[in-house]
Parts: structure tokens; C-alpha cells; sequence
């Protein structure tokens, strides 16, 4: 179910999938740029009996644009507010790319809130083993959003994995569930992450987390999964066999690693 949720002046689209009312929802924060409806063939392939929670940031997919930039910490206390909302005491939460900043920092700041993490294709902000500059150019703007042909073009490069093999998938995988937002709404969440690392409060981080990697990843190299694993006190890497894309090109074996994780006592 979709609806508008508004918390003070930002109204926020959320995307709700009821699940056992006794186990915490999944929350869901995708990568910069995408709306909620991307991570849909992901979704389906996680256990029905667990609920699970979209939302579009402020200014991308149908969140309209916030009256300023915000940074991770203020979008955690507007998750916060939002969950108040939705009734949900406790929560699981799942970080993609841009996301697993979001969901690192949400972790740190909300422990009560925060039950487990899951870090898909993510890092530590700032403070990270970077791309190659193609790529972070690459990364600036939204325009493979905007333009299938350049999101092929650029595919196997910048996503790696099956996209090497396929760069065509880019067409499906990034247009055909995708709701696009301003070109402003992208540059706030680059602004977000300016600056903002998770490396000196990782060993903070007490849930059980999950790191998910792609042995092929271009925009993050794996050396830095090995790194959070390291940091984070309560960690299990799994690294596969594709690129940053995962959670989509990979969803039927993913999607069951994540139920498994959220199920295990």
C-alpha cells in the first residue's frame, strides 16, 4: 500500500507490505537516486511473513523536494517520525549504496529502534577506498536515470557484475519500476553524504549486521566490505558473485539470504 505521509512540513511516499504483526518490519533505504519502486524484485523475494517499509527521500521519486538540504542525521529523525506513524516500535533495516549510509547512521542513532542491519553495496562515506574517477563522474548526475541509452552505455563499467555481461539488463533494471524526481533532490542527497564517514563510530554498532558485496563491484571496491567487517562488532560478510546491482540481478538467491538472516534467533 502507498501513501503520503507528512511529518511536519515534508510529506514522505511511503510503500507499506504487511507482514506476521509479531516480527519487526524490514525497512528498506535505497540508492541515491531511486524511488522505492526499484527494489521491487527484491522485495518479492523476501518471506511474505515479514512486513516491509519503502519510502522515497525528500526530493526523489515522489517525496517532493524539502525546503532545504538535510543530512543523514536530520533524515534519521524523519525515518524516526515516520515509523511513530506507520506504529512500529522496532524495526529491521536494510541499506543500499547511498542507503547504508542512511542505515549505518540510523543503527547508531536509534539502537532501541534498530533490531538488525543488512549493508547491501555500501561503504563508509567519505572515508572509504573510492571508484576510479569515471565512475564518481559517472555518479554525479542522475543522467543514466534519465536516458536508457546512457544507462547501457555506461552499464558495464560503472555496475559490473551479470551488466558486464549483459549491459542491456541496465534498460529493465534502472527504468522499468523507477519514478523519477527533480535533478535538485539528487544534488541534496550528494550534499547528505559531503563529508559524512561511518569509520570512527562502527565499533559502536552493536546489532547483528549483515554485509552483502559483490565480488565485481566498480563504485564500491570489496576491500571495503572487509573493512566494516572488521569495525563492526556483531558482522557476517557474504560477498557474491555479481556486481553492484545485486539485490536486483541476484534477488531470488539474495532474497532468501536476507529472509534467513531476519529469521534467525
Amino acid at each position: 500500500m502507498i501513501r503520503n505521509i507528512t511529518v511536519g512540513r515534508q510529506s514522505i511516499r511511503t510503500c507499506f507490505r504487511a507482514g506476521d504483526p509479531a516480527r519487526p518490519p524490514l525497512v528498506m533505504a535505497n540508492g541515491i537516486g531511486a524511488s522505492l519502486e526499484l527494489l521491487q524484485p527484491f522485495v518479492d523475494e523476501i518471506d511474505p511473513s515479514i512486513g516491509v517499509i519503502r519510502f522515497d527521500v525528500p526530493g526523489v521519486g515522489g517525496s517532493p523536494l524539502p525546503a532545504r538540504p538535510y543530512r543523514f542525521t536530520g533524515l534519521v529523525r524523519l525515518l524516526d517520525q515516520v515509523l511513530d506513524r506507520l506504529g512500529f516500535d522496532q524495526v529491521d533495516m536494510l541499506g543500499v549504496s547511498w542507503g547504508g549510509g542512511l542505515a549505518q547512521q540510523f543503527a547508531l542513532c536509534k539502537p532501541r529502534r534498530c533490531r538488525r542491519l543488512v549493508l547491501a553495496s555500501t561503504a563508509t562515506g567519505s572515508l572509504m577506498v573510492p571508484a576510479g574517477p569515471r565512475i564518481l563522474k559517472n555518479m554525479a548526475t542522475p543522467r543514466r536515470y534519465r536516458d536508457p541509452g546512457y544507462a547501457v552505455q555506461i552499464a558495464a563499467n560503472v555496475y559490473g557484475g551479470k551488466l558486464r555481461e549483459d549491459p542491456e539488463l541496465a534498460r529493465e533494471l534502472l527504468h522499468k519500476h523507477l519514478r523519477l524526481g527533480p535533478d535538485r533532490g539528487y544534488a541534496f542527497q550528494l550534499f547528505a553524504g559531503l563529508g559524512w564517514t561511518s569509520l570512527p563510530f562502527l565499533p559502536l554498532i552493536r546489532q547483528q549486521t549483515l554485509i552483502l558485496a559483490g565480488a565485481n563491484d566498480p563504485i564500491i571496491p570489496l576491500v571495503n566490505a572487509r573493512i566494516m567487517l572488521r569495525l563492526l562488532p556483531h558482522a557476517q560478510l557474504l560477498i557474491y558473485d555479481d556486481g553492484h546491482l545485486g539485490l536486483l540481478t541476484r534477488a531470488p538467491e539474495l532474497g532468501r539470504t536476507v529472509t534467513d538472516f531476519l529469521h534467525t534467533a
